[in-house]
């Protein structure tokens, strides 16, 4: 790959990457794509790779299986001749013309354009039984528009861990299909928004368990139960419920982009222009979660993966740097 110059490099392998890569490949732009190294973190694919059951894609009126839908689109993207490799990209250097790009197996390579698709990783308690029913499919979530309305759910007593405005919308959210949401916080007082607190704290649905941190999330196969500290006075308890929520918040993953393009307070990839994914960088396009913080949702990733791509041909059509080379396609291919 050393000096090898290429015109769409897509770094992810979620919704957004392999969107991006099919739209690259029908416009004949040959796009390489970066999937990936697995770690205990991630895993080519993305989150969907640990979600046993898709009820919100479009086109599967049964669900899918979270694995068969990001094989699916990764054949996909191969059928019309995408090459994909299994490695992280760990070093973007905007500064020279095509960009030169750093793989943590020591790839050096150039691209005329980037499009960033690595996606956000959920924020975990970090118990190992928690980890261990996440993968499993029991019972423990990070996304309550994903999961909430699944028959495994459904009338249960469900916890949702978090205090600000995003634990409010999931718990709010579930009271449609549970008995009862007990949301835990470790304080006396949550940090969302006074609307958003004032709706959960006034629906009946929804109880509270104040100045609480989960300490182990109990069952074998599925979630039976959660054991809770006082973070007052120490005391353990635990309360029976039947499905965990994760609403603590999400982690980009842009460290590797830090000095490269604008990311804002967080760390998530900002595009200047609204509904436009292109970065603070001329060239460098941000697709999916990395550069969507309120949505989440693999629909919404796919259509920012179908927009970078049409941006990226694009750019690449209307450029008049001498690098951009005259042996690109001048006609969009729908």
């Amino acid at each position: 790959m050393d000096g090898q110059i290429e015109n769409v490099v897509i770094v992810g392998s979620g919704p957004a990457a392999w969107t991006a890569a099919v739209y690259a490949a029908r416009a004949r732009l040959d796009p390489l794509v970066y999937e990936g190294a697995p770690s205990r973190e991630m895993i080519p694919g993305g989150q969907l790779m640990f979600t046993t059951e898709v009820e919100n894609y479009p086109g599967f009126p049964e669900g899918v299986d979270g694995q068969t839908l990001m094989m699916g689109m990764r054949a996909q993207a191969e059928r019309f001749d995408t090459r994909i490799i299994t490695d992280d990209i760990v070093e973007v250097d905007p500064t020279e013309r095509p960009f030169r790009l750093r793989s943590a197996g020591g790839d050096t390579l150039r691209a005329r354009t980037v499009i960033i698709a690595t996606g956000a990783r959920a924020n975990w308690l970090g118990l190992h039984n928690e980890e261990r029913l996440a993968q499993s499919g029991g019972g423990v979530s990070a996304c309550a528009v994903c999961d909430g309305a699944l028959p495994a759910f459904r009338d249960q007593v469900l916890a949702v861990v978090g205090g600000g405005d995003s634990a409010m919308e999931e718990a709010t959210y579930l009271t449609k299909f549970a008995r009862q949401v007990v949301i835990i916080h470790r304080r006396d007082a949550f940090r969302a928004s006074p609307i958003m607190a004032e709706r959960a704290l006034n629906d009946p649905k929804i109880r509270v368990e104040w100045n609480s941190v989960v300490t182990e999330v109990l069952g074998d196969d599925f979630v039976t139960g959660l054991r809770l500290r006082d973070t007052v006075t120490g005391e353990e308890r635990e309360i029976e419920v039947g499905g965990l929520f994760l609403a603590i918040g999400h982690t980009p993953n842009t460290a590797f982009l830090k000095g490269v393009v604008e990311l804002d307070e967080t760390g998530y990839i900002l595009t200047p222009e609204p509904w436009r994914t292109a970065t603070s960088v001329e060239g460098i396009f941000a697709a999916g979660d990395v550069m969507d913080s309120y949505y989440r949702q693999a629909v919404t990733a796919a259509g920012t993966g179908c927009m970078a791509a049409l941006e990226a041909e694009r750019y690449l059509a209307h450029a008049v740097e001498a690098d951009v080379g005259s042996d690109l396609p001048t006609e969009p291919v729908a």
